[in-house]
């Protein structure tokens, strides 16, 4: 099982392919297998990393507490230094895209292009939002303690579609993907959950985003991921942003041969081809002397 050290903990992580890298980060609770169909589809391409975040998959749990986006976004800077991946494209889904965001503004110069998939940032956009991405996720806490988080969150995704009329997305695929899995822990749970609600108070410079950036999101998202895809396309210096007809949340899973047609003409397009093949260039002199 291919591990590195990332700061205090052992990240699992698989790599294929050969190319321009890129690194797919995956939504909270989920592991690096969401990202199997793009990975089976770019890898004869490219060199594709996908990896656990901390508190997930076979990375697991670490007894670093709290967790914060900030924190998973160094672990990435020391994924990306132990693989030594210079200009990757980092492909981030809802959670895995704020941790791309922050590491992308602090980092501008290492990174090549940026895909932010049916995700958000910090600022809350609305009431319903906070309501949603604050009051939302912390109320699942007590529950989750006590029924286990599949209950609860199956429970949740019913509520919402039937309350709000926004999808989920195809929650079969997500509960095929997390049994098999290695499972989550309560407390780990916690910790990944509370992350995702402390972001909303972090500072991330969107002008610095100055690399090529696709945005996509999902016909059916929660009303709040809409309006931060709207926002990244006013604010972003070089965004194209697609919409995918009739995608939810788990976009890239819902209609998974239209998400990878469009991330591939993204990295085609808008990825420096002559950039790539200097520094892949670069790599052979390196192992060659």
């Amino acid at each position: 099982m291919p591990t590195i050290r990332t700061n205090d903990a052992e990240t699992y992580y698989e790599r294929r392919g050969s190319g321009q890298p890129i690194v797919f980060l995956h939504g909270a609770i989920l592991d690096h297998s969401q990202w199997d169909r793009q990975v089976d589809a770019l890898s004869e391409q490219f060199t594709t990393i996908t990896y656990d975040v901390r508190g997930h998959g076979r990375t697991g749990r670490t007894r670093r507490n709290p967790y914060s986006i900030e924190l998973f976004a160094e672990d990435l800077g020391a994924l990306l230094g132990g693989l030594d991946l210079e200009q990757p494209v980092l492909c981030g889904h809802s959670m895995g895209g704020c941790i791309a965001q922050v590491y992308a503004a602090r980092h501008p110069e290492r990174v090549a292009g940026l895909v932010l998939s049916s995700t958000f940032g910090p600022p809350v956009l609305s009431r319903s939002e906070w309501l949603q991405r604050s009051l939302g996720l912390r109320s699942t806490v007590p529950p989750v303690r006590v029924f286990g988080y599949e209950r609860v969150e199956k429970a949740m995704v019913g509520l919402t579609e039937l309350f709000q009329r926004e999808a989920s997305g195809d929650y079969d695929a997500i509960e095929a993907l997390r049994a098999d899995a290695p499972p989550m822990t309560t407390d780990e749970f916690v910790k990944v959950i509370r992350s995702v609600d402390s972001f909303r108070r972090s500072n991330v410079d969107l002008a610095a985003i100055t690399m090529p950036t696709l945005v996509l999101y999902g016909e059916n998202e929660p009303g709040f991921v809409r309006q931060h895809a709207a926002r990244f396309a006013a604010t972003l210096p070089d965004v194209a942003v697609e919409r995918l007809p009739g995608s939810g949340h788990a976009s890239n899973l819902d209609d998974p041969e239209r998400y990878t047609e469009t991330l591939e003409r993204f990295l085609e397009n808008r990825v420096d081809p002559d950039q790539s093949e200097a520094l892949m260039d670069e790599s052979g002199s390196e192992q060659s002397t």
